[in-house]
């Protein structure tokens, strides 16, 4: 049996400008209210609102005007958002596979390296890039060299993300018709668990 991606499965042109409408509203990432209750939608929601965290809490942990103290908090802020991204990866690729679950897969059919909750993933992170990218591009208290230089990566971005976007839909419509799939690949971030990072548990005994 097989499914229809544009009726059962997320669109990537969907994702893209479900990120893009998030970035355009100032203080989204703090401030905005779920939008999404649950579902492969909710998934992706918290996905990028953490990876929009991530970036400012990067962003902030490479300044040098500022106690050590404070670098410290932006590197456990760094890892609790980076564990909330990649359990979001792992739930958008559960529902995924939810759905999927009845097509029938051919007995030529390819395992994708990449799950499409990765491939979502990157897309928030494009979009991040994407936006603030513009933002140089617009700034006047630097050069025209400097925003031109940006300009021109705002352009290849941009074609890098329609590419992946067009990749992912790939994915999704080979898996839909079982000529592709993907499993579900669990993260198991190590360094955030205090029973198998043995700075953590070493310094317990």
């Amino acid at each position: 049996m097989a499914i229809s991606p544009d009726e059962a499965l997320p669109a990537a042109r969907a994702i893209v400008a479900f990120h893009d409408e998030c970035l355009a509203a100032p203080g989204w990432a703090r401030n905005a209210p779920k939008r999404f209750a649950q579902g492969f939608w909710a998934a992706l929601e918290e996905n990028h609102r953490a990876n929009c965290l991530l970036w400012d809490e990067e962003d902030l942990a490479r300044r040098r005007d500022v106690p050590d103290a404070e670098i410290a908090a932006n590197k456990r802020a760094i890892d609790r958002y980076n564990q909330i991204r990649n359990d979001a990866i792992e739930r958008m690729d559960e529902h995924l596979l939810a759905t999927l679950a009845g097509v029938a897969r051919r007995a030529d059919a390819r395992l994708h390296s990449e799950t499409a909750g990765a491939m979502a993933d990157r897309l928030s992170i494009l979009a991040l890039k994407i936006h603030h990218m513009r933002a140089q591009t617009e700034r006047t208290d630097v050069d025209e060299a400097h925003r031109a230089e940006c300009a021109a990566k705002l352009v290849r971005l941009i074609e890098q993300r329609e590419d992946l976007a067009g990749c992912l839909d790939r994915l999704l419509a080979e898996a839909a018709r079982g000529e592709t799939w993907f499993k579900l690949y669990r993260q198991f971030k190590m360094y955030n668990d205090p029973r198998l990072n043995p700075a953590l548990y070493g310094a317990k005994r």
